[in-house]
């Protein structure tokens, strides 16, 4: 499904400027389009789209976060190298692809908020306890390493799920740039590599249930894969 400019626009909450966008913000937001249409009339996903003025020093070119009930798609790309850098190396006619996968893993962390199961583990999932640290401090933070890992692991298996869906055919080349930018440090809030493997065939994907529904059966099976 395409959307012009003019329909897109309409998912920005009330922002200053908003409809100077940028080059790069435009052809994002075009590449996301499919996701974010099929998240707001198929889904009914509260999505608004924020474009900040001038980017954080720790800010992501994409990101998603939820307030007031809402889920606020971000771009952050204004002053940020790493808009370059996301995608570098990638010929300019496999970005759109790249992009709209992105897109679709950022939709998967609102599905989630919006289902009320953020953090939130299968039912009858037991998780193994982890490694007991004497510092507290950092025995909260392998904590949300690991809570963050599994809300990344998620919404990836979410990017897949859509790219098999919307553009099997670009499936194996979204799937190893997926396997080629996570973290390969073992343990890390990134390294959702226990999922991807799981996700190597496309045919993982191929019930009739929507991609957000297939990526939490999955997901599940991942669970197990990184506990061991």
């Amino acid at each position: 499904m395409k959307l012009s400019l003019p329909i897109l626009l309409s998912f920005f909450a009330a922002t200053a400027g908003a409809a100077q966008l940028t080059e790069a913000e435009t052809r994002w937001l075009q590449a996301g389009a499919p996701v974010l249409a099929y998240a707001k009339q198929e889904l009914k996903l509260p999505i608004d789209i924020v474009v900040q003025p001038q980017a954080g020093p720790n800010d992501v070119p994409l990101a998603m976060g939820f307030a007031d009930g809402r889920c606020k798609l971000v771009f952050s790309m204004r002053g940020n190298p790493q808009a370059e850098q996301v995608l570098s190396g990638v010929p300019a006619e496999q970005q759109k692809v790249l992009i709209e996968a992105m897109t679709a893993h950022e939709v998967g962390h609102c599905w989630r908020q919006a289902q009320g199961s953020w953090h939130v583990l299968p039912a009858g999932f037991v998780e193994g306890p982890l490694e007991q640290l004497d510092n507290p401090e950092l025995q909260a933070l392998s904590k949300a390493m690991r809570d963050t890992r599994r809300e990344e692991a998620f919404s990836d298996l979410v990017a897949l799920a859509w790219t098999q869906r919307a553009n099997a055919a670009q499936y194996d080349q979204v799937h190893a740039w997926l396997m080629q930018v996570r973290q390969p440090v073992e343990h890390g809030s990134h390294n959702t590599r226990a999922w991807l493997q799981l996700a190597a065939n496309a045919a993982v994907f191929s019930s009739e249930h929507n991609p957000f529904e297939q990526a939490r059966v999955l997901w599940g099976k991942g669970l197990l894969k990184d506990e061991q």
